[in-house]
């Protein structure tokens, strides 16, 4: 336990909560003294970031109607946590074919989804020749090469809009990507180095090194394209480290103005991996992180708390969230295949009892294509962003349209 100062105080190196809730700019010293605070603080808070993002986002909260496409699940990293990785001999199909893809893809056009999530494992074949194998018989000679085929012909035979979460990424293969995906996105999980030293949840996975993970959302964002990112919490990090890897990721969209969302994603320990006996992220650590987050990317970036990770999600709405991120009628979260996603009625519900109203969005936020927006999206990948939103840039039909798939 952090010690804490006086309640509203300020320190040399802490601005009052009044100044934060009208969205004063936070320096990164006046950020890392959060942690100073303590848990006595945690209340005003999360008043502060929630008075943060009304300013900034109103009373809309929004959510992604998605389907979860598994391309493949062989990984060349080994994660503390991961149940998401399989090895060639534990995987029903090395990749999902591409008439695979395309069945759960016009599954989910059929149930009203608008976002084709595509998740998969680190360049398996640079680890397993049977991986490198598949791809050459199929006529590629990479993943990512094959995730770009694929998120054209969801681009090009379905209502869909691609969202490739691959990993680490060139600026080739983003540039493959960006004509087709909206938006791209890879977690940071933390900016932390002592999370790949030996005994630590990245010891074996090459790909988490926060440097690789940082220069990807870099290049992404000297292209120009939408990027989702966020941190894990709970698995081994402290509270300082947990600010520091915000401030890395602020740092990036101060430059490029491109982090359109921060997802703040608590650990959940998992039987059959090393880390089955850790403890989950607390309730109030999450609280926690999340109002911070708030403070830190400030009033108008988009922040996210998982609803399915969360027996109590709402809660987190006071913390400053303004989106629930994806949720399918169709597809389980396979990371985390042991929490289903809230039924859309419970989660309208709990939204409006909060005070706020539920709207669908597609896999990029309006703020990059709606109202006149200059982002410099693709015009083809522009003109199907319009024709499938309103004037404001959501879904068009609202949660109406997932009535009679609830």
């Amino acid at each position: 336990m952090t010690s804490a100062v006086a309640i509203g105080a300020t320190t040399p190196h802490f601005p009052s909560f009044d100044r934060l809730a009208a969205g004063a700019d936070l320096p990164d010293g006046d950020a890392l003294a959060l942690v100073d605070l303590g848990d006595v603080a945690l209340n005003e808070l999360c008043a502060a970031a929630g008075e943060s993002r009304d300013r900034g986002r109103g009373n809309v909260i929004t959510f992604s109607p998605k389907v979860f496409i598994p391309l493949t699940r062989v990984c060349r990293d080994f994660c503390g946590y991961c149940t998401f990785r399989q090895s060639p001999g534990e995987a029903d199909d090395l990749y999902l074919t591409a008439d695979q893809v395309l069945a759960v893809a016009s599954a989910g056009q059929r149930l009203g989804c608008t976002e084709a999530l595509f998740t998969l494992g680190e360049r398996p074949e640079q680890r397993y020749s049977e991986a490198g194998d598949w791809l050459t018989q199929s006529g590629y000679r990479t993943t990512l090469e094959y995730l770009s085929a694929m998120c054209r012909m969801v681009f090009e035979k379905t209502d869909l809009l691609p969202h490739g979460n691959p990993g680490t990424m060139s600026r080739r293969e983003l540039e493959a990507l960006q004509p087709t995906n909206p938006s791209v996105g890879i977690m940071l999980e933390s900016s932390s180095p002592r999370l790949y030293e030996a005994g630590g949840p990245h010891e074996f996975a090459p790909s988490k090194r926060p440097r690789v993970r940082l220069r990807t959302m870099e290049l992404a964002g000297e292209l120009g394209i939408p990027f989702t990112t966020g941190i894990l919490i709970g698995i081994g990090e402290t509270r300082t480290e947990r600010v520091e890897s915000l401030l890395a990721i602020r740092d990036l969209h101060r430059r490029f103005g491109h982090i359109q969302e921060v997802i703040v994603q608590n650990f959940r320990a998992k039987s059959d991996t090393p880390m089955a006996d850790t403890p989950d992220a607390a309730p109030d650590e999450l609280m926690w992180t999340t109002a911070v987050a708030r403070l830190i990317m400030g009033e108008t970036v988009n922040i996210q708390v998982p609803p399915n990770l969360s027996e109590n999600y709402e809660r987190y709405i006071a913390a400053g969230i303004n989106d629930w991120g994806g949720v399918s009628p169709l597809t389980i979260d396979y990371v985390n295949p042991e929490a289903p996603w809230p039924q859309l009625k419970e989660l309208e519900r709990r939204t409006r009892e909060a005070g706020y109203e539920l709207r669908p969005r597609l896999p990029v936020y309006p703020e990059y294509f709606a109202n006149g927006s200059p982002w410099p999206l693709p015009e083809p990948l522009k003109e199907k962003l319009l024709r499938l939103t309103d004037q404001n840039g959501y879904v068009k039909g609202g949660t109406q349209r997932y009535a009679r798939n609830d």
